[in-house]
């Protein structure tokens, strides 16, 4: 543990901003469970936690839940909402993973990375805001990385008493970004971090790093043949668009939104080649067609299939408002230049405030991500990162300076938005393995002699390792 006590100390603020009847129903659950209690009557005995439904798995039991928060954690008597989680419980005396997407929840069982690592149990956060976790009405102010990171806080100080042992905090791209705001707003609660994919976009209008990715990753040919079919959408403008009103006259999409179908139409193609390489592999340009010679409907297919007509729609839109809202308020979003297409492009890169409905204001506070940057590159404690060296999104990751303690920054080569520690060398593979084992309390001796010896606890299990097939939006809005 690096830590002393941290839990009891969160516990005490949690009981002081609930007021003085929350104060004593929090009081009265703080004793320990008996063991001969259920573990679901365990969960139900927390205020402000109920239960949606259980859902049985071997060797698990797999919960999703609602839980009571405030909607603003600073005036938490001015209101609360339902925020969805799951919980995959393996045992008591297992350590646990605080995993969120910085989306919506999965209410599937699934495991991430480093539960399989750790063998352990696994509570999984909706983000605030992302439907049905949204208050209503909805203050979008409220809709604040510090905001979120509370909400984390409050349900590891709730279920810490049920999980004892050591917690880790995880989550990829958005959700890595997640964990490492609440590491950076509540040091005291994990033992240990593991982010994947981070974005870390410190300065919003200097891009340049972008910039520089794409000029060098893969190879001239792929990077030749995607800048060509981008370049060949736009040339072919017209009867791709007359297509694309057919497709949303079919599918019911509407942009009112984004402004309309051809503001809709580039802001697809603009993204070709950036989704292509956040979620493809080098090996896969050989499938992307010879522009030249495409007929009009390959162009539609491969841009389709990688970027997704429907993504700008109204209907498409709508699920990521609240995404498209930080990143237009706090994360950021980066614009590139794309000199291949010069003169056919009409908006260039739009930003998030084109994708968030007008009647929802929006401000950039431009000291949010710095002040992230500058707290984990003094402060990092036990935190993994780890990147793709394909991924868009490493471009500007998160870094480590002097002053940090057992952290480290990985790169999977050749890997996507889908790195993760097993597409690490060897080599780094191995230290990654065995510190997760430490930090999370389980490391076997061997592996603690020898980092080459560290594997993961758990056994592989085809469903609960699956990732989520819902794909976020390109973190490009």
């Amino acid at each position: 543990m690096r830590k002393t006590l941290g839990w009891l100390l969160s516990l005490v603020v949690l009981i002081g901003t609930m007021g003085a009847a929350g104060s004593t129903a929090q009081a009265a659950t703080a004793a320990e469970p008996t063991a001969a209690t259920d573990i679901k009557d365990q969960i139900l005995g927390i205020p402000g936690m109920s239960l949606i439904e259980e859902k049985p798995y071997p060797g698990y039991r797999f919960f999703v839940l609602n839980y009571e928060q405030p909607v603003d954690h600073r005036q938490p008597w001015k209101g609360t909402f339902k925020q969805r989680l799951t919980l995959l419980h393996k045992d008591v005396s297992r350590p646990s993973v605080f995993f969120t997407s910085g989306y919506n929840v999965s209410t599937s069982p699934r495991r991430s990375e480093p539960t399989t690592i750790i063998d352990g149990n696994q509570v999984s956060m909706e983000y605030r805001f992302f439907t049905p976790s949204r208050p209503d009405p909805a203050n979008w102010s409220h809709l604040d990385i510090w905001q979120a990171a509370s909400d984390q806080h409050r349900i590891f100080t709730a279920l810490k008493r049920i999980y004892p042992k050591n917690w880790l905090s995880t989550g990829a791209s958005k959700g890595g970004m997640t964990a490492t705001y609440y590491e950076r707003f509540y040091p005291r609660d994990m033992d240990g971090v593991v982010a994947y994919v981070a974005p870390n976009d410190v300065v919003n209008n200097e891009d340049s790093a972008y910039d520089r990715f794409f000029a060098k990753v893969g190879t001239k040919e792929c990077r030749d043949r995607l800048n060509a079919v981008q370049r060949e959408a736009l040339v072919r403008r017209e009867p791709l668009e007359a297509k694309y009103a057919v497709a949303a006259a079919e599918n019911g999409w509407t942009f009112t939104t984004v402004g309309d179908l051809d503001r809709a139409y580039e802001a697809v193609v603009l993204d070709y080649v950036w989704a292509f390489w956040q979620y493809s592999l080098l090996a896969d340009c050989a499938s992307v067609p010879a522009a030249a010679t495409a007929s009009d409907q390959e162009i539609w297919d491969t841009i389709d299939a990688i970027s997704g007509f429907s993504a700008y729609s109204d209907q498409g839109l709508q699920t990521y408002t609240p995404y498209y809202y930080q990143a237009g308020t706090q994360l950021g979003s980066p614009d590139i230049k794309q000199p291949h297409l010069k003169g056919l492009s009409r908006y260039g890169y739009q930003p998030p405030r084109n994708f968030v409905p007008r009647d929802i204001p929006m401000t950039f506070q431009p000291g949010a991500m710095a002040d992230v940057d500058k707290w984990v590159r003094n402060n990092a404690n036990q935190m993994l990162f780890v990147y793709g060296q394909n991924d868009p999104w490493g471009a500007e990751p998160f870094r480590l300076g002097y002053g940090v303690r057992d952290s480290h920054v990985m790169i999977a080569p050749g890997a996507n938005h889908g790195a993760n520690v097993s597409r690490l060398m060897d080599g780094e593979k191995a230290l990654a393995t065995s510190k997760i084992l430490q930090w999370a309390g389980v490391a076997p001796a061997a592996a603690l002699a020898d980092a080459g010896k560290a594997a993961p606890l758990a056994a592989p299990d085809a469903q609960l390792d699956q990732p989520d097939l819902e794909r976020e939006p390109q973190l490009r809005p």
